[in-house]
């Protein structure tokens, strides 16, 4: 009898082409076989999108899976830690909650433990002062009588803090933020993130192949809705 955290067993190959060979041969050939070969953006960074994906969305049966790649491909132990407690802000509890559920047993096998993990009180990474201030004045001037305590949070937690926390580094925690609000088809606060996550050091090259891999594990549609915001985003930053 299973548990309450039992997940299901993901598909096999041979399962793929008993239901649907032309889906068998796109999983091999392409996804697996091409997409995930591009030179644009590397494995590590691929992982960190689909993990992203599959966690936002609350897509459990192939996160473990893809968490084991993830680790196969240079994301830590560590980072996927962040990868979930960040995540639990950009797309819910519940959806954080499912994604434990799978990297507990993949650590498990994979001989892992809490001593590599991050803090819960780590030292934080320096606050652009500047930056965090416009940032809280428009939230502030904006919302701040309509929720205050969304207010509260977005600057005391969210940005002076969960944003702050070593474990993962900016340019990898805003690709995870781009990549949750793509899967969930969240544009509105696209372009913002997308703009910090090339100052964090995102290239356009690899964040317009982070829509590729998106197109693919989020789906077209949703890659296609943020693509004038990404399009915006470029033009932009070309501009000046």
């Amino acid at each position: 009898m299973q548990n309450q955290f039992s997940l299901p067993q993901p598909p096999t190959l041979a399962d793929f082409g008993a239901v649907s060979p032309a889906l068998a041969h796109y999983t091999t050939d392409i996804l697996l076989g091409e997409l995930w070969n591009r030179p644009q953006l590397s494995k590590r960074g691929r992982s960190i999108v689909t993990l992203s994906v599959l966690i936002a969305r609350h897509q459990l049966i192939e996160l473990p899976t893809y968490l084991k790649l993830a680790l196969d491909n240079g994301v830590t132990a560590a980072e996927i830690s962040e990868i979930i407690t960040h995540l639990a802000f950009y797309s819910g509890w519940a959806n954080a909650s499912g994604a434990v559920a799978a990297a507990r047993d993949v650590f498990a096998q994979r001989g892992i433990t809490a001593s590599q993990l991050p803090p819960v009180k780590p030292v934080p990474l320096p606050l652009d002062e500047a930056s965090e201030a416009a940032r809280k004045k428009f939230v502030g001037d904006n919302f701040g009588a309509v929720a205050p305590g969304v207010a509260q949070f977005t600057t005391g937690l969210l940005f002076r803090e969960l944003w702050l926390r070593p474990g993962l580094a900016p340019r990898e925690r805003s690709l995870v933020t781009i990549s949750a609000l793509v899967a969930t088809g969240q544009v509105a606060q696209l372009g913002s993130h997308l703009n910090r996550a090339m100052d964090n050091g995102l290239t356009q090259t690899e964040a317009s192949e982070a829509l590729t891999q998106l197109a693919f594990h989020a789906g077209w549609p949703n890659v296609f809705t943020a693509l004038p915001v990404v399009k915006d985003v470029f033009d932009k930053r070309a501009a000046h």
